[in-house]
């Protein structure tokens, strides 16, 4: 599968559950999982960006100016940042002040589902040579970006629907919702600004051109 195949299967992956996430969170009082579906439609457009990015990557490459690739990991980490520290302002609202009642075991459902669809996401994306987010100069950084979104939805979905489950069980602890949506964002800023900071030591050094190969998008 090529790597372009790979994208446009995460990019499916994502917009089918953006709109349950959406309609559960909304009906099911859980900001968690509206934190899931702001980041899964997040995701679908920093995945659309990468593609650009290697559709443009192909084009013949000019000693001056970033790399599409490169600027595409960056838009990908800049929009991730973005959206965790709005959740981190509601979720840290919502722990002060009341927090609503939350219902279990549709968020339970959903995020469950979620969290293995983007696990097989994450899997398809792990086979792509580039998906490691490692420094060595010839790394396509929009991929491993794209990867650590996908990995941070599966881990994030997985800690939403046990939260859910726990409130099932108890009946309560509503405030759980609001305390994982808080842990998830600042778990997931964290690594997005580790993967920035290597983005932009990228952009800070000096590059060759490019050249002007298939090898944007390999086999």
């Amino acid at each position: 599968m090529s790597r372009t195949q790979r994208l446009i299967v995460v990019l499916l992956l994502n917009l089918g559950l953006v709109v349950a996430l959406v309609v559960v969170g909304i009906t099911a009082h859980s900001l968690a999982v509206l934190a899931e579906g702001g980041d899964y439609l997040l995701d679908a457009a920093g995945v659309a960006v990468a593609l650009l990015a290697i559709r443009l990557s192909k084009r013949p490459a000019s000693r001056a100016g970033p790399s599409p690739t490169d600027m595409a990991a960056l838009v990908n980490c800049g929009w991730l940042l973005v959206l965790e520290v709005l959740v981190i302002g509601a979720a840290a609202e919502r722990l002060i002040s009341r927090t609503p009642e939350v219902h279990g075991l549709p968020v339970l459902v959903v995020s469950g589902v979620a969290a293995l669809i983007m696990t097989v996401g994450a899997l398809v994306l792990k086979a792509d040579p580039d998906a490691d987010d490692g420094d060595a100069d010839g790394r396509d950084l929009s991929v491993a970006a794209v990867l650590l979104d996908t990995v941070a939805d599966a881990a994030a979905a997985a800690g939403v629907a046990a939260t859910g489950g726990i409130i099932v069980v108890t009946g309560g602890w509503y405030w759980l919702d609001p305390a994982m949506a808080l842990v998830i964002a600042v778990v997931i800023a964290y690594h997005a600004l580790a993967l920035l900071r290597k983005v932009l030591a990228r952009l800070r050094s000096p590059r060759a051109p490019e050249p002007h190969t298939p090898a944007a998008d390999p086999d």
